[in-house]
């Protein structure tokens, strides 16, 4: 296994739509996922995709650590792989997460998301996977979902005054938790 370098914004591949990985089992994307992993590891990442470490293609690695797990509904994921995913909201609720990107370091901005989402694809053996999510979950799928369309996190926000460096924020308290909005 490898660490891979994980592309800035700015670079190009952050900003084009990938491809669909025609091969979901073949041996390079399984090496592809074990280094993605490694790197999102290393970088104490939630989630990386491969558009993040310059390969277009549509598929993301993630987890939920237990000390970002908010409850029965969202509880800790060990790291899975999503290829050719895809992710539709379900429902009108809207919740506002503070987000941070590793393609963004030392940034986090509050961004408007669907508060549930249905997720479906296939993982690293071919089989498929779907699901809902809500929480941590749905914020780390649409996030990383997101990437393979070519938009980065900054491109949702609505109110640039929750858009800060990361120790910043924390020190005075610019954006909160993750929070429900009423329905729109």
């Amino acid at each position: 296994m490898a660490l891979l370098k994980i592309a800035r914004m700015g670079h190009p591949v952050l900003l084009a739509r990938a491809a669909e990985v025609s091969e979901p089992t073949s041996p390079e994307i399984a090496r592809l996922i074990d280094d993605m992993i490694e790197t999102m590891i290393d970088a104490k990442g939630a989630g990386l995709a491969a558009p993040q470490v310059h390969v277009p293609l549509r598929l993301f690695v993630y987890r939920v650590p237990a000390e970002r797990s908010a409850g029965p509904e969202d509880p800790p994921r060990e790291t899975q792989a999503l290829i050719n995913p895809v992710i539709t909201p379900v429902g009108e609720e809207t919740a506002l997460a503070v987000e941070g990107c590793l393609s963004i370091p030392g940034l986090r901005g509050a961004v408007p998301r669907p508060a549930r989402v249905h997720y479906a694809g296939v993982d690293r053996e071919g089989r498929p996977v779907e699901g809902e999510a809500t929480g941590f979950l749905a914020v780390v799928l649409q996030h990383e979902y997101d990437h393979l369309d070519g938009v980065l996190y900054p491109m949702r926000m609505q109110d640039f005054t929750r858009f800060a460096f990361e120790d910043e924020m924390q020190r005075y308290g610019i954006a909160g938790p993750v929070q429900q909005e009423p329905a729109r």
